[in-house]
Order: structure tokens, then sequence, then C-alpha cells
């Protein structure tokens, strides 16, 4: 069969490195054309567009690539047009893809919607779009099932594809040697992987090291950008930044400082001890507030529906809270205890490995048995 995947960040990029794996298992005939990044690329196929061209944080940087976006939705309609796949998976990234979807509804496309667009988190009503233009939608969060259904929507719940990434990962056991890192307890970096997120987040979080010499901190590189990209930000700070390498930073570290988003989660599958960040355009910020309906912005404090992990954003985010907070995580016991226990409420809702290979089967059955 051919597959069309269109996924628009770095976290899409590695659940749709995963899905296709495993549809390759179930269908060896596979043809995969997609939109997404270097992990996706691996496992074949034709990389179509980079999501590092895609991916714009926040309502106003929205507004001002406006232009951009349109041009990508009608350049991805055509290629789609051209290709003629028998099935169209969506990763997330619910303003370009519901967009993709509704086009697919009009040209008879059988159309799956893998990670749910976080409806839940505001703009509800966007799920009557859903129900219109999606065939088949697969969750990843224990809760979505149950917000769905009270919207008289079916979904299919196939767990978390982190724990997947997590259970295959093999550490290197040269990883300290190899990157020079020395005796010092590790605090890991995490600021995202676009530009707003890392220009926002990274200074403060470089500034913070400054205040804590008895460590050493590591940043993770985005994959989209290079060591010189980075530099800008150092201004002279001998601190690495390693690629491609997340995970074993993360398998090594005392502590973390992470950006919103899915690292926060890997982070806690991790058990490292984390404060979470995050800064945006005022703007953007100001109108989310208006509009977004939930207590937590981390995956971590979300599925547990509890605040385990510190979040600091817009204002609070800067140098003296994220210093004082990793202080607290590094310095207090009972404090850093108390987060790591409640690692182990989560581990408990999250469930275990497999989402890739279940989605995969799903997608197998639902586009065998709807073929005439």
């Amino acid at each position: 069969m051919k597959y069309y995947l269109i996924a628009g960040e770095a976290s899409g990029d590695l659940h749709g490195a995963n899905l296709m794996k495993e549809l390759k298992k179930l269908d060896p005939q596979a043809e995969f054309r997609f939109f997404g990044g270097d992990l996706m690329q691996a496992e074949g196929g034709t990389l179509v567009k980079h999501y590092a061209d895609m991916a714009f944080m926040g309502f106003f940087e929205v507004v001002a690539h406006l232009r951009t976006i349109k041009k990508n939705i009608a350049f991805c309609k055509q290629d789609i047009d051209g290709y003629q796949p028998d099935v169209l998976i969506l990763i997330d990234f619910p303003g370009f893809n519901l967009r993709i979807a509704a086009f697919a509804k009009e040209q008879g496309l059988s159309t799956y919607y893998y990670i749910s667009p976080k409806v839940w988190a505001w703009n509800q009503k966007r799920v009557l779009k859903i129900k219109r233009v999606v065939d088949h939608l697969f969750c990843i969060l224990p809760f979505e099932v149950d917000f769905y259904k009270d919207w008289g929507m079916e979904v299919d719940y196939v767990g978390n594809p982190l724990l997947d990434a997590v259970a295959a990962f093999k550490p290197d056991p040269d990883f300290l040697t190899k990157n020079k890192l020395g005796d010092k307890r590790i605090i890991a970096l995490l600021p995202g992987s676009r530009k707003q997120e890392i220009n926002y987040l990274l200074p403060d979080m470089l500034a913070v090291a400054d205040q804590f010499p008895g460590y050493q901190f590591v940043v993770a590189g985005a994959p989209s950008f290079n060591a010189d990209y980075y530099q800008q930000y150092l201004k002279g700070r001998d601190l690495p930044v390693l690629f491609n390498a997340t995970y074993d930073i993360l398998s090594n570290a005392h502590a973390a400082v992470v950006a919103s988003g899915t690292a926060t989660l890997e982070t806690a599958l991790f058990n490292v001890p984390q404060v979470v960040v995050y800064k945006g355009n005022p703007v953007s910020i100001g109108i989310a507030r208006v509009v977004v309906k939930i207590k937590f912005i981390s995956l971590v404090n979300l599925i547990v529906n509890k605040g385990i992990v510190k979040e600091l954003i817009q204002e609070a985010c800067n140098l003296a809270a994220i210093g004082a907070e990793i202080d607290m995580i590094v310095n207090n016991h009972n404090y850093r205890q108390a987060m790591l226990n409640n690692y182990d409420v989560l581990d408990g809702k999250m469930g275990e490995p497999g989402a890739s290979a279940k989605t995969a089967a799903l997608i197998r059955k639902y586009s065998t048995t709807s073929q005439p």
C-alpha cells in the first residue's frame, strides 16, 4: 500500500518513524511519502518537506507566517493529489493537518489521525470538524477517550508512543567518556526544537549554569540545527551542545530544565526531576491565557492531573525562578523524592509500550476492510 504521512515537528517525526517501522512489518510492500524529518527519512520513502521549514509556535508567529503556511498547505494538497496514496496518516500538528484532512475527505481518501489534536485544551468545538473529516482517531493520552466520548465520538486508545521510543533506547556505555563530560553530575537543558523556543528559553537556561559551577550542564541540540547555530547563545561558555543524544543525556542526568512539550514526558519517563519552562511572544501568550481551558501546560502534570513538576510560564520564567527551582531539586532531598514518587504514579497511568504496533495494526485492519 501507498502511505502518505504528515508530521510537522520533531516529536511527530519520532512517532512517525516508529509507526513506519511497524507498518513495514505488517506490509512489506509499503511505500511512504511524507512531510517529516530525519528519523522518518531513515525509515525509507520520500521526504517531501522537512518539519524545520514548517513549525511556527504561537498565535502571533502563525499570523506572521500565514503566507508561508498557506503555500505549504497548497503544495501538500497538490502533492497528495499527484501521489494518490491508499492511506493518509496525520500526526498531531492540527492547524495544518485538519485542513489537509478536510481536503482528503473531499477526495474520498482514507484518513487516519495519530495523536489527537489538543482540542481538550481550547476550541473544543473542533471535535465536530474532526468527526466530519477524520475516519479514525488514535489517542495517546488516557483522559482523551472520555473527552471524545462526551462529544459522541468513538476513538481508539493505543497508549503512548514515547513508551516505545524509551523502551527501544539502548544507552551508549561510552557516552560520558566520548563527550568528555567528566565526573560532575549532569543537568540537562532541553530548550525545544523550534527557533522561537530556543530564542526565548535558552539564554536563561544557560545563565542558570553560571549559578551551579559544581554541575555539568549539557544542551540537547535540536537535529534541525547545527553547532554553529548555538554559538550565538553560548557567548563564550564552554558548555557541550550534543545532537541526536537526548536520551543518552537524560539517562545520565541528575536534573533538567525542559521546554514545555513532549520532552517533559520523556524526561519524567527517564526519572529525571525537572522544571518546565515556557516563554513566547507576549501577544500569543495573552491570547492563550484567554482561550486555553487547562490547569497545566506540561504533559506530566496533565496526565496525573496534579502539579507534580513546577511550571514557569512567561513572566515567571526567568533566571531567578529557574535557579531557585533547580536548587530545590538538587539540594532538597524531600522535594526531590516527592517528585520521583509522583513519577511512579505517572508510570502507572502511562501503561505499557506498544502504541506504534497497535496503531499500525489498526490502520492495516481499517484500511483493508474498507477496500472493495
